[in-house]
């Protein structure tokens, strides 16, 4: 049998191996503490401000703070556009233990309907549950007061007050102060190119027409800015800073809503409108477009069923006749062209030629017939202009020649834009060879010449043109940018803004001017005036001119009937003039569309206009200066 080997253990070897290994991990150890202290060092030391930075934009928040908008009034310190509470009921949704049947609650007690409900889903899932979100944005003063005595009903829901445009006088202003509506993609695309996104960070509304849109820089504001403390969810705790916001500049305008609401009571149902400007610096009193429609609606976003009744309506309500319709000026012209052919010397002040209602070029079969089938016998400039000869007019521009007429007619500003604050405005059309050639690549013929004699053919213009062309004349050759920006409140003050004057006409013979005033002066208060009916007992003395716009051809045989017409194919109604006479104060358009004769339907318009505007005067002079000496010299016989 053999015996069992007894092993003795190797301590030293044993104690050699562990110290190696108890180094080894020593030294593991200390290098991840030196790396640990490394990092420690790299993050509290080199890379503080980098992370202290960091943290405090997850800490810190800046918000920004809109603007009141800007408010705006009349010449009268009347308010036209205004800043108003409105009140939205809002849910915070993580306050809300049933959602569906809160909802449902509101509903019973206020009327909220489908498609609302579906606006506030929607906008649930874009914001976070412990911020409002509004439910209905407009509550009027009864749902307020019904709310408010069961909200104990309804923990989370809240009625918050807000600042909103409104426009007190609705449809009477729309076209010439505008509107503001909800900012949209296009909107923050050309703030963007502007670098103006900035300012537009917490605004919401923006200036889409107008007054409104033209004048947005000056009616927006500053942007103010809001420092606080957020939470790591992004709850509000505390306000560190607060920098307010710059409201918008409150404007004065030339405008006179007095005058602007007569415009609209004498329009009545008409479509047409009507612009008054103050001849001594352009500014404009009244500018208003029939018809029109309440801005309001656009504020907090119009129905899809009112904005196809706007847009499908055969009256055009969308569009600013003022600015934007264009029509043919017809004899409203006359005087302008008469000034022309007296500078020329293609007729003198003593000039006469006898009308028997029928024009007729040498060898050339088309007959032109006066609207007077009698003709007007002899005929001067003054009397011409008067009596509205056709027939004059249509010799003189055969005489003048189309060049000569449209060069001198761009001097009053016709084919090119007035230079008023809006941006919806037509530059109308002035005639001319290069016209007619890009248009249409025909030549310029006689006929064609004969036609903007009267004007008519391819001419047409805007209202406010053919007014701003009256006080050129008013001016003796002075034409002033038409304006309706008076100026800037300034800490109680209105700061006025200057006239804006464009190159003057020259004349070579100034005693022209008073030739085609003094026939103006004729149309309405000498015996055959166009417009005498129409001014007939006015208690101070105006002048003017009627034009009768024609829109359809007749046959040379044929005679003009406008019950066999359509009403759209009717003539437009024209009128031109200022008054008082001697100073004048205002100067008038007014341009109605397929109502007939100037004369019998817009003079009269005119006459209300300005018996409104006069009032309260009992300065003026009402007595032709010709009748005074004639009675003077029948008391010394």
């Amino acid at each position: 049998m053999a015996k069992n080997r007894v092993t003795i253990k190797d301590h030293t070897a044993e104690a050699n191996l562990f110290a190696r290994r108890t180094v080894i991990a020593l030294l593991v150890v200390g290098l991840m503490l030196v790396m640990i202290v490394s990092n420690l060092y790299y993050l509290q030391v080199t890379r503080f401000e980098a992370y202290q930075t960091r943290s405090n934009g997850n800490r810190i928040k800046v918000l920004p703070v809109a603007p009141n908008r800007g408010l705006i009034y009349d010449r009268n310190g009347v308010l036209l556009a205004e800043n108003k509470p409105v009140f939205a009921l809002e849910v915070i949704p993580e306050e809300v233990e049933d959602l569906e049947n809160t909802l449902i609650e509101l509903g019973q007690l206020l009327y909220i309907d489908d498609e609302e409900i579906a606006d506030f889903k929607q906008e649930l899932k874009r914001q976070r549950r412990f911020k409002p979100v509004a439910l209905r944005n407009r509550l009027n003063v009864q749902e307020v007061a019904i709310f408010s005595a069961n909200q104990h009903k309804f923990p989370g829901v809240t009625v918050e007050a807000r600042l909103a445009r409104h426009y007190p006088y609705q449809a009477a202003l729309t076209h010439m102060l505008g509107y503001v509506a909800r900012i949209n993609k296009k909107d923050l695309q050309k703030l963007s190119e502007g670098g103006l996104d900035a300012n537009y960070a917490a605004t919401h509304f923006i200036g889409k027409l107008g007054v409104e849109k033209y004048h947005e820089e000056l009616l927006h504001g500053q942007v103010g800015y809001q420092e606080v403390e957020v939470n790591s969810q992004g709850r509000i705790i505390r306000t560190l800073n607060f920098e307010p916001p710059i409201p918008g500049q409150d404007l004065v305008l030339n405008i006179d809503v007095n005058m602007q609401l007569e415009a609209q009571k004498v329009l009545e149902d008409r479509r047409g409108s009507i612009v008054v400007l103050d001849p001594n610096n352009g500014g404009v009193i009244a500018l208003y477009s029939n018809p029109s429609y309440d801005p309001n609606l656009f504020v907090h976003g119009i129905s899809s069923k009112n904005y196809r009744g706007l847009l499908e309506s055969t009256d055009r309500p969308l569009i600013n006749r003022a600015t934007q319709g264009q029509y043919p000026p017809a004899s409203t012209v006359k005087p302008h062209l008469a000034l022309v052919g007296l500078e020329e010397e293609i007729i003198t002040p003593e000039f006469k030629m006898y009308d028997r209602g029928r024009y007729q070029l040498k060898n050339v079969s088309h007959i032109w017939r006066d609207w007077n089938p009698w003709g007007h016998g002899w005929v001067n400039v003054t009397s011409a202009i008067e009596q509205s000869c056709d027939t004059f007019f249509w010799d003189m521009a055969y005489r003048l020649g189309i060049d000569r007429i449209s060069e001198s007619m761009g001097e009053f500003g016709f084919g090119e834009y007035t230079g008023i604050d809006l941006y919806e405005e037509s530059d109308g059309i002035l005639p001319s060879r290069g016209l007619k050639r890009a248009r249409e690549n025909q030549p310029w013929y006689i006929g064609d010449t004969i036609s903007v004699g009267i004007g008519q053919g391819y001419w047409t213009a805007t209202p406010l043109q053919l007014v701003q062309s009256v006080t050129t004349l008013i001016n003796k050759g002075t034409r002033y940018v038409p304006q309706i920006k008076r100026g800037k409140w300034n800490s109680g003050d209105v700061v006025l803004e200057p006239a804006k004057e464009l190159r003057p006409i020259a004349m070579q013979n100034e005693a022209n001017w008073d030739v085609v005033l003094d026939a103006m002066y004729g149309t309405v208060n000498r015996e055959k005036g166009g417009a005498r009916d129409a001014f007939k007992g006015a208690k101070y003395l105006s002048a003017g001119k009627t034009g009768t716009a024609q829109l359809v051809s007749i046959a040379q045989d044929a005679k003009y009937d406008a019950d066999s017409l359509a009403e759209h194919l009717r003539d437009n109604a024209m009128y031109v003039g200022y008054a008082p006479y001697d100073a004048p104060e205002i100067a008038i358009a007014v341009a109605l569309e397929n109502a007939g004769g100037g004369g019998k339907n817009a003079a009269p318009i005119a006459r209300q206009m300005m018996d409104y505007f006069f009032k309260d005067r009992t300065d003026l002079v009402s007595i032709p200066p010709e009748q005074e000496q004639d009675d003077s010299e029948e008391e010394l016989n």
